[in-house]
């Protein structure tokens, strides 16, 4: 394994132009030379009055901006309840300081939609899905921005029907783009979501920035962040609280994601405030069967987590997770630090999903890593059949609970190497790193 400076393992933020994808959104902060208020479309904000047809009438007539600038909706203070309603190319959707957007909880307000080509069917149950509260497809220049304004997704109710199995579709995401690109969702907050939170799929440029997402620990799978098949995403300066992962990047569903090959590729994720209970701070997959690559996570903090970062995979998914980089991460009060895991797969669309699809785990390299309070310092378990390669762990000490029970570490059919590593790694990290300076070669332990 070749280290590119004393101590490191190999970083791919050297591949990738951070700045440039990050930069994308401030190049589409800029004002629109129209803007409309909701209110003019008759919309009420008492909390109670149904405001979906305000807010479809007042897109519709922005859509004549479109190729003039583009325009504005602004929602002013109040609590404005809604059902789903879809966006247009060109627009910032703007909410002011104490503005809420309301979700409605009738389902029949969700209308239905067809499940993404990379899933094959809904995620909760076969079938249609319902659409997301803010939705666009086949967009360019979208801005979902504020005051810290709220968009609060009512996501109990669905909770509640998905625990009792009483659904009769998948439930619908808080935020959805799909096929879209130059995207910015920033200085919102994002509460309660039914499901997934924010989920742009089969979109580039991305950015999103200065956002809060809250959703209880008991709920279930309201993840915080999902790129999904995208490709130029960043994610920084974000605070999230979720029943899900708090970012997961993915990229499909078992044949159907291998089918469609669309990876998700360039994401930058950085100087997040994460805590996820139930599930990962920063994961990748389990759906990632169009692949991951060039991936750069760095200045994150976790706290009251079950895992800090995981690699979830398995038997099935095909595709692959490489080239990541996760560097510069503070944990306090987490379960697991590290978690590659190739049995993460029970989960299948269907039986026609190929159980010989192993997935290529390779090049995934943690460096710069403290933590606290700590039950157990990593399970990296990669398959019989596809052993994850390449894994560097570097300048990494984690203070260990002494009461947890069991190896500190836990690993099979896995081959990597470490450095400064602190509780010492198992056998299958201990391998020499050669370290590559200006005039000479060295090995390290």
């Amino acid at each position: 394994m070749v280290i590119e400076s004393w101590g490191d393992c190999p970083s791919s933020s050297g591949r990738l132009d951070v700045e440039e994808i990050c930069g994308r959104g401030n190049r589409r902060s800029v004002a629109r030379p129209h803007s409309v208020s909701i209110t003019e479309f008759g919309a009420v904000g008492d909390g109670q009055t149904v405001n979906t047809v305000a807010f479809q009438n007042a897109v519709f007539y922005l859509q004549s901006f479109a190729h003039k600038g583009g325009a504005q909706l602004y929602v002013p203070a109040g609590r404005w309840l809604t059902g789903s309603f879809t966006l247009i190319s060109h627009l910032t959707l703007f909410l002011d300081t104490g503005s809420v957007i309301l979700a409605s909880q009738d389902p029949h307000d969700w209308p239905l939609i067809d499940p993404l080509p990379s899933y094959g069917r809904g995620r909760d149950l076969p079938g249609r899905r319902h659409r997301s509260l803010v939705y666009g497809k086949d967009l360019e220049d979208v801005v979902i921005t504020g005051g810290n304004g709220t968009i609060d997704g009512q996501g109990s109710v669905w909770w509640h029907w998905f625990r009792n199995q009483s659904l009769n579709y998948t439930r619908g995401h808080l935020v959805e783009f799909i096929n879209s690109k130059n995207i910015v969702v920033s200085n919102i907050s994002l509460l309660n979501s039914p499901s997934w939170t924010i989920h742009p799929v089969y979109c580039s440029n991305v950015v999103i920035r200065g956002v809060t997402v809250v959703a209880p620990s008991e709920s279930p799978n309201t993840d915080g962040v999902q790129p999904d098949s995208c490709t130029g995403v960043c994610i920084e300066d974000c605070a999230i609280t979720s029943g899900g992962d708090a970012v997961s990047v993915k990229s499909g569903w078992d044949e159907y994601g291998i089918r469609v090959g669309l990876p998700s590729a360039k994401v930058v994720i950085r100087r997040i405030t994460a805590q996820a209970p139930a599930s990962a701070a920063i994961a990748f997959g389990s759906e990632m069967s169009g692949g991951i690559k060039n991936v750069v996570v760095e200045d994150v903090r976790v706290f009251n987590s079950k895992i800090g970062v995981h690699v979830k995979t398995g038997a099935g998914r095909g595709g692959y997770v490489k080239n990541i980089s996760v560097t510069n991460v503070t944990m306090d009060s987490v379960l697991t630090a590290i978690a590659l895991s190739g049995n993460s797969s029970s989960e299948h669309p269907d039986e026609g999903y190929d159980p010989l699809a192993y997935p290529v785990v390779r090049g995934i390299y943690v460096n710069k890593v403290w933590g606290r309070n700590i039950s157990h310092a990593g399970s990296l378990r990669g398959l019989e059949a596809a052993p994850f390669e390449d894994i560097c762990l570097s300048n990494i000490t984690l203070e260990v609970d002494d009461a947890s029970q069991g190896s500190k570490w836990d690993c099979s059919n896995v081959k990597g190497a470490s450095l400064g590593v602190t509780p010492t790694p198992c056998r299958q990290l201990q391998n020499l790193l050669v370290l590559v300076l200006p005039t000479r070669t060295l090995t390290s332990q």
